[in-house]
């Protein structure tokens, strides 16, 4: 199929361009296969280049011969093009949308696009399995690299390479990936170097109405315990979804074939009922006509912090059964790619340090997300605003950053990272120029040969201009587990995110730039600090009589 037989109109003169918080500009709109670009001949004034696939949604309008398109962007962006002439008008609205709702994933902008930029480390080898099994190998022997699914086919949305216990061979694997949702057999997700304990994820049981049990289940859970120690699963449903899982073949681990585990029930969402939410909070953000009470109410009714609050909560404790309790720890939902992902790697935030730092957060994002098979192709396929019925969309990664972002806004010194880098992982994980979160899972990713013909996300954010853009200024490495508080009063409206678009951020930019300022200073007399004291130990060797008393 060829771009131009989407593209009625490719070129129109005297459109004009509304944005929010910019000047009003005129100039000339195009239409390429990846593209909308709007330019101007006015000096100083920024063009627009907007990928067809960021756009969720467009609005026609028309008073006379004038026509308006509305174009609502996945990044939650409202545009407004003013075309003159009815016809093409209609053209350029067909074409949009024509182009906008591509399914075909060759046909994607990461398959054309070539990067301006010199490509100093492929961030497609930068995280892979082997490497971190290396971290781990450093610290315990009891664990190993199997291939049990080299070709996909024991669980077709897992990587080639996982971490399970030394003890348990790939046969046992892959009768238990018979047992467990989609294959994914409970895998390693994170070994705490503290104590040793370790946190594990996989897909529901399928136990059924007739309570099938698994024995080389069972064996592999148990290899990752201690003598004497006990462990927890933590199921992301509530019992009634639990319970009622079992008629689809579906379920729970029981507690007489799994006695040294104790099963926690806790309640995070579906993705139906999380997009849901997504679209209610973005309406209440973009409501500008209501008083505070009628503001608050929408924003409760959304649900939205309710869902950041029952996310946090699980991960933290996730974490404190690692870290207080000493015991390990098995998180499932129920195909293990959703809510569990984000228990896992908000825990791992939470416990690990390195987590917490720029390379570290890539590398979670990798881990966690990308390897482990959630499936971005279908979850970000619709944003807010799309007029669509929803499919499988649902915004299970952007409630991830939003609680990260809850975290760094409690530990605002805790993290090399600013809020910038979530941010920017949010625009990219809708709508990209790069390939990294293309596909559903590795062996599409692998299928579309996507290292070889996209350029990676993670080489862009790992050039020094990029890494000084998103360094937090206020960073101190800090070595301890983190407690954030989930107390409804410590959660906040995600601005950054959602109200980024409604009201101007000049006055925060401005107090950053002060902030930022006020820290170089800081540095600068400090230096001369250590330098001066230098200088005085320096004359106290040389001239005894000058020591202090």
């Amino acid at each position: 199929m060829e771009f131009a037989e989407l593209i009625k109109t490719p070129r129109v003169d005297g459109v004009v361009l509304h944005r929010p918080f910019m000047p009003t500009v005129e100039g000339t709109l195009c239409l390429t296969g990846h593209h909308l670009i709007l330019s101007s001949r006015q000096d100083n004034t920024e063009e627009l280049w907007l990928l067809h696939s960021n756009i969720d949604s467009i609005e026609k309008r028309f008073v006379g011969s004038l026509g308006s398109i509305i174009v609502k962007c996945k990044d939650l962006r409202v545009i407004q093009l003013d075309i003159p002439g009815m016809e093409e008008c209609l053209n350029i609205a067909s074409s949009i949308e024509a182009l906008s709702t591509l399914d075909l994933l060759s046909l994607m902008y990461p398959f054309f696009y070539r990067p301006m930029f010199e490509v100093i480390e492929d961030g497609w080898n930068s995280f892979l399995p082997e490497d971190a099994f290396k971290d781990l190998e450093s610290m315990t022997d009891e664990w190993r690299l199997s291939e049990v699914n080299k070709d996909f086919s024991v669980c077709p949305s897992y990587p080639p390479l996982v971490a399970v216990p030394k003890d348990v061979d790939d046969d046992t694997l892959r009768k238990v990936a018979t047992f467990r949702h989609g294959g994914r057999f409970p895998v390693l997700s994170y070994y705490h170097k503290k104590n040793g304990m370790v946190m594990m994820r996989s897909g529901q049981p399928l136990t059924g109405t007739n309570g099938r049990r698994c024995k080389e289940d069972e064996k592999l859970i148990n290899a990752t315990l201690r003598p004497g120690k006990r462990g927890y699963i933590i199921d992301t449903r509530t019992i009634n979804v639990a319970q009622q899982a079992k008629a689809r073949g579906g379920g729970f681990e029981s507690e007489a074939n799994y006695p040294q585990w104790r099963r926690i029930h806790k309640a995070i969402e579906r993705s139906n009922i999380l997009q849901e939410s997504l679209i209610k909070l973005v309406e209440a953000c973009n409501d500008q006509s209501h008083s505070m009470d009628r503001w608050l109410s929408k924003l409760e009714a959304s649900n939205w912090q309710t869902h950041v609050k029952e996310i946090l909560t699980t991960a933290c404790l996730a974490a404190q059964c690692i870290d207080r309790e000493g015991a390990s720890v098995l998180v499932h939902g129920t195909e293990g790619a959703d809510s569990t992902l984000q228990v896992t790697s908000l825990a791992q935030i939470i416990l690990d340090p390195a987590c917490r730092t720029i390379r570290g957060f890539q590398g979670l994002v990798e881990r966690e997300w990308l390897q482990a098979g959630h499936p971005f192709q279908q979850r970000c396929a619709q944003s807010a605003y799309s007029n669509s019925k929803p499919r499988q969309e649902a915004p299970s990664f952007l409630l991830f950053l939003d609680c990260v972002w809850q975290i760094l806004r409690q530990f605002p010194c805790s993290f090399e990272f600013s809020e910038s880098l979530l941010v920017l992982v949010f625009e990219h994980a809708y709508a990209s120029q790069f390939g990294t979160f293309l596909g559903n899972s590795n062996s599409e990713r692998a299928k579309l040969s996507l290292p070889e013909k996209t350029v990676s996300l993670w080489s862009w954010v790992n050039r020094p201009q990029e890494l000084e853009r998103l360094t937090n200024p206020l960073y101190e490495a800090n070595s301890l587990v983190i407690w954030p508080s989930v107390a409804p009063q410590s959660l906040l409206l995600w601005e950054g995110v959602f109200l980024r678009w409604n009201r101007s951020s000049k006055c925060l930019d401005e107090a950053y730039e002060e902030m930022v300022h006020i820290i170089e200073y800081n540095k600068e007399l400090q230096n001369k600090v250590n330098s001066l004291r230098r200088q005085l130990a320096q004359l106290e060797t040389e001239d005894p009589l000058l020591q202090t008393p």
